[in-house]
């Protein structure tokens, strides 16, 4: 299902690096690392992927930020080829279960950077709260978990297309095509195969979704336990990004008053992808 070219791009960069196991229910969280005997004397930087994701989400990152530091990221629980995580779960829960895994994946690091996308910025928030002493900087694109309830003139998000079972593969990809277009990616001449193929195979692959989480306050609850400095981002397309960006800076700043927040104008929701030269530069 995949095009050859840019399933070659995905397996080179998964290659270049190594994998690492922690626990995760009844079987492994799989976590992937880059640059671990290069920049063995610098802090890494932890990437947490957003929902129906894995590490791919951060497919454009990975190469240029290995260049100049360590890079750590999990297929979360229930995602990627990691393990379903046990019940009840939560944003809180899987964020231990991150902790947990950090102990062995940082071999000997004692503190380390952390940002995450979506989904994965309300994780990497709850992991910052749990683990104050190590988290270094947050820096979170798209966060939900705001507990901001939509209001009458907030618009809807946008419909998205079906794969049905008698699609031609060129019909699933277009599909896919639409559904990014419309809901990740703000400029559609973004949408090229890399990002489709990415797509395709984390929706393949997921068994857990993010499910009442980003609309709750499961984010906003835990800012004021965070100790690390944090700076978010949203995309100026962003289509979840709809009309509570000054409520969004309200409870930021109410717990955080130094917090960084910064709109990355004409792209949309998956800014790690469609603005990497931007989300690296701020990383690096």
């Amino acid at each position: 299902m995949l095009l050859s070219h840019a399933a070659a791009v995905i397996a080179e960069i998964d290659h270049a690096g190594t994998r690492r196991m922690s626990t995760c229910g009844a079987g492994e969280m799989v976590w992937r690392c880059w640059g671990e005997d290069r920049w063995a004397d610098r802090p890494p930087i932890v990437l947490v992927h957003g929902d129906t994701g894995s590490w791919t989400h951060w497919i454009r990152n990975i190469p240029v930020l290995a260049r100049q530091m360590r890079v750590i990221t999990p297929d979360m629980p229930g995602y990627g080829i990691s393990a379903i995580p046990p019940e009840p779960w939560s944003a809180e829960s899987i964020a231990g279960l991150l902790a947990v895994g950090l102990d062995a994946v940082l071999a000997g690091a004692p503190r380390y950077h952390l940002a995450g996308f979506s989904f994965g910025g309300i994780i990497a928030g709850n992991l910052a709260a749990l683990d104050p002493e190590r988290v270094l900087t947050l820096t979170q694109f798209g966060p939900g978990g705001w507990g901001i309830p939509a209001g009458p003139n907030t618009p809807p998000l946008p419909r998205l297309h079906r794969v049905s079972p008698d699609m031609t593969l060129q019909q699933i990809r277009e599909v896919h095509r639409h559904n990014l277009s419309v809901l990740m990616i703000g400029d559609p001449a973004a949408v090229d195969d890399l990002a489709i193929d990415v797509q395709i195979e984390n929706v393949r692959q997921a068994r857990l979704r993010a499910g009442g989480i980003p609309a709750s306050d499961a984010l906003v609850r835990v800012l004021p336990r965070i100790r690390a400095p944090i700076a978010t981002f949203w995309g100026g397309r962003d289509a979840f990004f709809r009309s509570d960006a000054a409520k969004r800076r309200e409870l930021l700043h109410a717990a955080h008053p130094d917090a960084s927040i910064r709109m990355i104008p004409g792209v949309g929701h998956w800014t790690p992808y469609e603005a990497a030269d931007v989300v690296n530069a701020t990383l690096v």
